[in-house]
């Protein structure tokens, strides 16, 4: 037990004395990482946003469900149930003819005077339909048309295709980025490991002659990148932290209540973190690991 406490620290102590050692290319494979990861991360934090003002106005986006005009207000309102089973719906709000006649004048309080003396019976019995996925909402219309004592139905289908094929677009442009980014990273990553493992082969060609294992020349160069990538991810995370937050800042001053960025300390700082903490491992670990193996076929 002993000695094998012996061996972990000795590897932690070559690994982080390495580090120190070759300091150039240790600062060129950080370096690297916390660009790919920043990179990244902004675009995350692109696509998240885009995506989450896309849900606002596909949530704005209302079906309007006509009752028959000779539909009692009770007759009316009752029709709620039947309409909140068809798939799809999320939510129902009924308008009665004098709430409709409310807003109407309320949206041209310019000219209140020329609706002064009008009727609420020249308005109909309403329902406000909010649907779940707006991709759905043609199939949405047309279930809402077969329901007994609806007249007409009216939707934005051309701005709900519109919004669907936004969030479509930025997710995909969104993810071949990524993946692009994290090729080229992996790329750059992977030769300048293979560089600093160059630098050493003669150190590790010795260890090998002398009757070191694979295992024990691996362990300090692995937990060398696991330090390297670590340090990059978190060093990325808080940059990308502090960035956003700076762009929330600039945002607030001048939005005027249009719009609103995605908190990242309650939406996205968990995931992101996980997801560059698993970057920075497998790369630094992973990377080391691969960059050794033609060195250690000695």
């Amino acid at each position: 037990m002993k000695v094998n406490r012996n061996k972990t620290f000795y590897f932690i102590r070559e690994g982080v004395s390495s580090i120190f050692t070759h300091g150039l290319m240790s600062f060129a494979s950080v370096c690297i990482i916390i660009a790919f990861l920043v990179i990244m991360g902004s675009f995350i934090l692109l696509a998240v946003n885009i995506n989450a003002l896309v849900g606002e106005l596909e949530a704005e986006n209302i079906i309007l469900a006509y009752v028959h005009e000779n539909l009692s207000l009770t007759e009316a309102s009752a029709l709620e149930h039947s309409l909140r089973a068809i798939p799809n719906v999320s939510n129902v709000n009924f308008i009665s003819r004098e709430e409709a006649m409310e807003r109407f004048i309320g949206r041209s309080a310019e000219d209140t005077d020329r609706f002064r003396d009008i009727d609420a019976a020249t308005f109909r019995h309403r329902f406000e339909v909010f649907v779940e996925d707006v991709a759905l909402i043609a199939e949405t219309q047309h279930d809402l048309r077969h329901v007994p004592q609806i007249a007409s139905v009216n939707a934005n289908l051309a701005i709900a295709q519109g919004l669907v094929t936004v969030r479509n677009v930025v997710t995909w442009v969104s993810v071949l980025i990524v993946a692009v980014l994290l090729a080229i990273s992996l790329f750059i990553m992977s030769n300048t490991i293979k560089l600093a493992t160059f630098e050493r082969r003669e150190e590790i060609a010795i260890m090998k002659m002398v009757g070191a294992t694979n295992s024990f020349i691996r362990w300090p160069f692995i937990f060398e990148g696991f330090l390297l990538g670590v340090t990059g991810a978190l060093t990325a995370f808080f940059t990308i932290w502090g960035l956003y937050s700076l762009a929330i800042n600039r945002v607030i001053d001048f939005e005027a209540g249009l719009f609103h960025l995605v908190s990242f300390s309650q939406d996205i700082a968990i995931p992101m973190f996980l997801l560059f903490a698993g970057i920075g491992f497998g790369v630094g670990v992973g990377g080391s690991g691969l960059a050794l193996n033609r060195y250690l076929k000695v």
